[in-house]
């Protein structure tokens, strides 16, 4: 006899379709017979019919002989042995907020397809068993948000199908509110408002323009800032993303006259000068799952809100600021 507990990969399926996964030496022929002769069990009762859907905790025990059974999958070496680094704000069974790292890539693409925030949190949840890369139908860790290379902060990730559907789901109705640390050149005025405008994003080039008006092509975007600190020339400014474009608080920053320091894109290589940095100071340093609906199995995050415990350069740049 064997004994399994259906998790949140599993929720949802078919029980023939499970089955002829778990024992892959069972025929299509071999799966009716079994049920019909009442050699598999969920939750300690008998089930004959192969359409019953699974739900997560199910208890399942089958009474059947083991050659039906594949011999130990074989290990993903890669993920085994991937050395993982990760500093991890908060986990449950269904998501997980990491702190990136700047310089660190979100995703994999043609100039990184391994050292990846992705790869550390994949690579975490299959050592931890949450995660076999080996199972076909097995769901893949994926992150609902991404930030740039050089911008460090929270990133959300899904652990299963559902959660990742509704994060991004909650994202796109602006349910899930962002907000950033960054160091600009220069004072605001006003000290707190609204940067609007729209954002031309060119196909084939890396930079983005910011517009005043509405033109083919280009999104609206709107900034919140509120300046929190002020010293040597810099401001310490809050940013709370109201829309979700490519470099949006980089670009507006630099439209409004105040390039982040270090942004080697939009920024200011003069006023930088001064400072000793290699990539712009921006950091997205807290999330705030603002639930106004139905959230489905992460119903229970509406209200919270998460926070790195220490952004870098905003300790070295402004003494006696503190998150």
């Amino acid at each position: 006899m064997r004994q399994y507990t259906i998790g949140p990969g599993d929720a949802g399926k078919r029980l023939d379709k499970w089955l002829l996964e778990t024992a892959s030496g069972l025929s299509k022929g071999g799966l009716q017979k079994a049920l019909r002769n009442k050699t598999v069990r969920v939750g300690g009762v008998h089930v004959t019919d192969g359409a019953v859907r699974l739900r997560e905790g199910d208890e399942v025990r089958l009474f059947l002989p083991d050659e039906l059974f594949a011999e130990e999958k074989r290990e993903d070496a890669f993920l085994a042995n991937f050395r993982v680094h990760l500093h991890i704000l908060y986990e449950d069974e269904n998501i997980l907020l990491a702190d990136k790292k700047p310089g660190l890539m979100a995703h994999p693409d043609d100039r990184e397809r391994v050292n990846t925030l992705l790869t550390h949190i994949q690579a975490y949840l299959y050592q931890k068993g949450e995660y076999d890369s080996r199972r076909r139908d097995s769901f893949a860790p994926a992150l609902c948000n991404r930030i740039d290379r050089f911008t460090g902060g929270i990133v959300i990730a899904a652990k299963n199908e559902e959660a990742l559907k509704t994060v991004n789901a909650k994202i796109a109705a602006r349910e899930v509110k962002k907000f950033y640390l960054c160091a600009v050149h220069g004072t605001l005025t006003p000290p707190e408002g609204t940067l609007r405008g729209y954002i031309l994003k060119t196909p084939g080039q890396r930079r983005v323009r910011v517009l005043h008006e509405m033109a083919p092509g280009a999104q609206e975007a709107l900034t919140g800032y509120r300046t929190l600190a002020q010293q040597d020339g810099l401001s310490l400014v809050e940013c709370e993303l109201f829309t979700g474009r490519t470099h949006q608080i980089r670009a507006q920053m630099a439209d409004a006259g105040h390039p982040l320091l270090g942004d080697t894109q939009y920024g200011s290589s003069v006023l930088d000068s001064r400072f000793e940095r290699g990539y712009q100071a921006l950091y997205a340093y807290r999330v705030d799952f603002d639930f106004q609906g139905g959230a489905g199995r992460l119903g229970y995050l509406a209200g919270r809100s998460f926070r790195v415990g220490r952004v870098p350069f905003a300790d070295t740049l402004f003494a006696g600021f503190h998150l």
